[in-house]
């Protein structure tokens, strides 16, 4: 039986957990077994810079980071339960990207 996988990725945990805990629900009312929320491993972006304007004085700077959380989901290919993930509210801040797997 085919499975679906579905990727998620986003720069805010709490909208991320969110939306898994949404797909799970919907799973678990249909029926359908769920494997994850998989965590998989945080993309650090790091940025450093000189705090002065001109690039004279002392030097001292700035450190930025951010950082991009990822979670796998794979689920039986199921139609009520796809649909249901559709039509689900996807926060503008989370990515979600669903393939087919044999």
């Amino acid at each position: 039986m085919s499975k679906v996988r579905i990727k998620l990725k986003s720069i805010n945990i709490e909208a991320l957990n969110k939306t898994c805990n949404q797909i799970r629900e919907i799973a678990d009312n249909a029926g359908t077994p769920i494997s994850g929320p998989i965590p998989l491993p945080t993309k650090k972006l790091k940025i450093t810079t000189r705090k002065s304007p001109c690039g004279d004085g002392t030097a001292t700077f700035d450190n930025y980071e951010m950082r991009i959380h990822s979670r796998v989901i794979d689920i039986p290919a199921d139609d009520r339960v796809l649909h249901s993930v559709m039509r689900l509210y996807i926060p503008r801040n989370v990515t979600i990207k669903i393939e087919m797997k044999d």
